[in-house]
This record gives C-alpha cells, structure tokens and sequence, in this order.
C-alpha cells in the first residue's frame, strides 16, 4: 500500500506542458459550437423585423451621438459594434450582399441564423459537424439549379416590356423601404436613372445629391451631371449663368494670391523694390488668368480655391468660374464632357477642355446647383433628392442605392423569380421531396435546410401581425399541388400568385443569398474551438474607453 499517495513505485512525475501564454482563453467542443450559434442568433433578432414592406424601422444612434434610421440590414448590422468572432460572420455577409447586389442584406442573415438554428438539435445529439455541412452543401447545390430552372427570363428585345419589368423589381424593393408609399414615382425615376448609363452600367456614373426641403415627390432625374456650387467670393453674382455648348476648364489650380508664410523675410533697400515684389505676386496670377482666358474656356472649374480676384476678372469677361468643387463632382464631370483635369493652365488646349450641350445654374430649394446637359463623352444622370428630415434624406438615399442596384442585376442577369416568400416555399418543398430519396442523417439533415427556408414567408407574416401557421400551412397545401408561384399576399392578408401580382426580384438576389448564408453556417460549423490571446493591461484600458492599441486618446465610450 506504500506509495500510492506519493510517488512510489518508481515512477517519476509528469510535468505540466504549457504551450499557450497564462491568461489565455480557450473554449472547445460542442459547447462553443452551441455559443457561436446562440451568438448568431442574437445577430438575427436584431433585423428579423425589419423584414418585408410592414418591415419596422431601427434608430441607431452612435458614439457621437449622430442618429440613423433604417430598415437595411446591412447598414444596421455595420452600425451595430459587433464584437463576437462568430457573430461578426453574418455581419460580413450582410456586408457582401449589399455590395453584389443591392438587395436582400436582411434576408440573407435570417437564413444563415435559421440554418444553424434547425442544425443544433443534431449538434446536441452528438452529430458530427461534417456530415451536416456535407447535407448543406449538397441542399444548396440542389436549391440553385431549381432556381435557375424555375427563373423566368427578361425579353431584352422588347424594350417596353423591359422597362415595365425593371419597373416592377424596383418597386419590390422598395416597398419594404421608408418610402414604400412614393414606390411607383421612384421606382420610374430608378429605372431612367439606369437606362440612361452605357452598357457597362457604371454605378459611380450616376450622381446622388440631397437638398433639405421640399416634398419627395419634388426629387428630380437630370439627365447629365449636377453639383452643388460651392463657395464663391464677391462678383460671382456678375458672371451669366447660362451657356450654350461652351467650353469647360477642368483644374487642379489655385486661383488666388499666396498668402506668405509667418517666418518668410523679404529683404529690401528701397520701396520700390517692395513694389516690385507685390507686383510679381499679382503678374503670376494675372498671367495665369489670361492664358485661361485665351484657351477659349467659358466654364471654369478647380479642385482648388478661386480667389476674390479672379473671380471678379472672370466674371468682367462673361467666364463663370468655381472653385473648391469635389473630387468624386470633378471627375464625373471630366468623364461626361471629356475633358481632363489640368494641374497647370500652361497647355490649355482644346483636347483636354471638355464642353456641354446645355450649363446652367439655378435655384434648388435653399441651394445653388449647376447643371451640365447634353454631355457627350459619357452617359451619366444625378439624382436630386429632396425631403424633410436628413435621416429621412439620408435612408432614401440608401434605398435609392439598393434599387438602382437591383435594376442593374436584373438587366445584366436577365431572369426574374417571384418574391414574398414564393422561391423560397417553392425551394423548400423541392428538397423535402428529395430528401425522401435519401438514406441516412442526410435525409433529416437536407429536411431541416428544407425548414429553415420557410424563415422569410414566416416572417414577414409575422412582421404584418398575420397568422403565420396558418399562411404557410395554405401555402404548403398550395404548393404541394404542383409548381406555381404563390406567396404571402401582405394587402389581403392571404397567399396569392406573386408572379401574377409582379412582385418580381432578380433570381440572382437568391441566388447569392442561399449560397452566401449556406457558407457561413458552414464555417461557422466548422469551427470547435476558439482560443483568445490575453489582452495587454495597455489595450484593454483603451478598449473600455472605445480606442484602440496604439491611440493615446480614447473616444469616450462611457466605462
């Protein structure tokens, strides 16, 4: 009996092996897989209602203070300040969404979120992860061919129909936005907006600008580029404000005298030396004026400050001029008149002036804007936003955006699926028959991806405060009798043939959701373990005080 409560026997103890630094946190096994899903589904709750045209509104307000109102997912989801490593997933698909196709940000995390949430009850039955990201992948091979099966093409032929069909997926958009009641008038403005760009469709050809004041309906399409004129010294009242097809100086120049330095030092014997001196600082500018005068530019735009001076010589020589224009204006405008922006008035030639059909300046609500019509270079239209509040301006905007972005996928993918939950009963009743043909888990694994779909119609019967079970159970009868297109009807509180009804989307809105969404259920199903480094004494009092490792000043995020 001697020995065992030592080191008897002979055996030798066995040291500790310690490979990660003391402080550091590791969390592994099905635990930390149940975490990373109970952290996406906190991400979900946040935008689930938000869903669909009875969608509810979020305001966000920040460190600073400053307000946003929105019912974009992937604007609330970047406003959220997401720290979890899982959770930060969903909010990087919102992200890529909204940057691939405009659309369908909030859908995308609803479905990720309910597939892992129909996976946890296998994770809790000890189901290898493996084997249900295999299901996931082979689900979702199977829902993107039904898709592009089932996607209805656009005639590109028929440029009436064409418009009247971009028209509907604009207004399918924007009917679950802030301003779902102006859908029709923006939804035509929308698909001007896009018509009027070349082929490539370059979305920074076309120019958004909000002004205060006003009505929506008083928002404009102008069929060129459009800038607010900025500031402007005496005599600009003098120069005309209306040219035909003149000439434009683009510039990089600054148009007024130099200020000296505090520490310069001239020396001088005399004063008319001194005089000498001023007069060379008006001769350089003088000079630089003529040489533009002599280019044969009636329109002169800088990048650069345009002093008092000039603008009064210009404004006596019927030249209109403004300065401090910006960058993103001053580019669209170079690419629409053909012009190139000169960092030197020394070679003011005709082949980099550009020129217009039709400049002017006028009044836009309490604002001076200038436009510029007729351009021949490019195709390019700005948007002039008019409204009440700014947040209100400001999620117009981004609704504006996530139409414009949607049209644009629909000319270039050309085919259409009903929206309002249609796909997606029509996919889940899909793969709930195949996975009657399958043996094993997978054909219980493949029946939850089939359930998980039936998050969107399910929502947004919920977020219009219908009966959801009782919606999908006729939807489920109705689509069980065949392939059709039928879908939550939000104005008569039934299903209804969405197709018939044209609440139409691009197919590859649902197409880039499903796989975004099967993707990071897998990666986040894949993951068994999490090890976090301690955080130096340094960087974690700059976090709590909402800096960063290496800020000496933190943002004031209260402790």
């Amino acid at each position: 009996m001697a020995g065992r409560g030592g080191f008897g026997g002979g055996m030798m103890p066995q040291p500790g092996i310690i490979l990660l630094r003391e402080g550091t946190d590791t969390s592994q096994g099905k635990g930390q897989l149940i975490s990373n899903i109970g952290a996406c589904q906190v991400i979900a709750d946040a935008v689930r209602t938000t869903l669909g045209p009875r969608g509810m509104d979020k305001l966000i307000i920040d460190q600073r203070g400053q307000a946003t109102i929105s019912n974009d997912g992937a604007t609330i989801v970047s406003l959220l300040d997401i720290v979890h490593p899982a959770a930060r997933t969903l909010v990087d698909i919102a992200k890529s969404q909204d940057a691939e196709v405009g659309d369908g940000t909030t859908s995308v995390v609803l479905l990720a979120a309910e597939m892992m949430r129909q996976c946890k009850p296998f994770i809790e039955d000890n189901v290898h992860p493996q084997i249900i990201i295999r299901a996931f992948r082979t689900a979702t091979s199977l829902a993107l061919e039904k898709i592009k099966e089932m996607a209805v093409g656009i005639p590109k032929d028929d440029k009436e129909r064409l418009r009247q069909l971009l028209e509907k997926c604009a207004a399918t958009t924007l009917s679950s936005k802030l301003v779902a009641r102006q859908k029709d008038f923006f939804s035509k403005l929308v698909v001007d907006a896009v018509l009027l760009l070349d082929d490539l469709l370059p979305l920074k050809m076309i120019g958004i600008k909000k002004v205060q004041g006003g009505a929506l309906e008083d928002s404009v399409l102008v069929a060129g580029v459009a800038f607010k004129k900025s500031f402007s010294y005496a005599g600009f009242e003098m120069q005309p404000k209306s040219y035909e097809a003149p000439k434009i100086a683009l510039l990089n120049v600054e148009l007024e005298l130099k200020k000296e330095k505090e520490n310069a030092e001239v020396r001088i014997d005399n004063v008319k030396e001194y005089q000498a001196i001023v007069d060379a600082e008006w001769e350089i500018l003088y000079d630089k004026l003529r040489k533009i005068e002599a280019s044969g530019a009636k329109i002169v735009l800088s990048k650069l400050p345009i002093g008092d001076v000039a603008t009064q010589w210009f404004a006596d020589r019927d030249i209109f001029c403004a300065g401090r224009v910006a960058e993103d204006d001053l580019d669209r405008t170079a690419k629409a008149c053909g012009g190139q922006v000169q960092t030197s008035v020394n070679n003011l030639s005709d082949n980099v002036l550009g020129t217009c059909e039709h400049f002017q300046e006028k009044q836009v609500g309490g604002e001076r804007y200038n436009f510029f019509n007729g351009c021949p270079k490019a195709k390019t239209c700005t948007i002039l936003l008019r409204g009440g509040a700014e947040q209100f301006i400001e999620e117009t905007q981004r609704s504006l955006h996530d139409a414009i972005m949607i049209v644009r996928r629909a000319i270039k993918n050309d085919s259409v699926v009903a929206g309002g939950g249609a796909i997606e009963m029509a996919l889940s009743k899909y793969l709930r028959d195949h996975s009657r043909t399958v043996s094993g888990k997978q054909q219980l694994i493949i029946a939850a991806y089939a359930k998980a779909l039936e998050i969107i119609p399910r929502q947004l019967c919920d977020n219009a405060g219908f009966d959801a079970t009782n919606i999908l159970n006729k939807l489920r009868q109705r689509h069980a009798a065949g392939p059709c297109w039928y879908g939550v009807d939000i104005r008569s509180e039934d299903i209804s043939d969405n197709y018939e009804s044209a609440v139409w989307e691009p197919s590859i809105v649902k197409i880039n959701a499903l796989t975004a969404a099967a993707e990071a259920s897998c990666m986040i199903l894949s993951v068994d373990e999490t090890v976090t480094a301690e955080k130096s004494q340094i960087a974690g009092a700059q976090a709590q005080m909402g800096g960063h490792p290496g800020m000496m000043r933190g943002r004031g995020r209260p402790m």
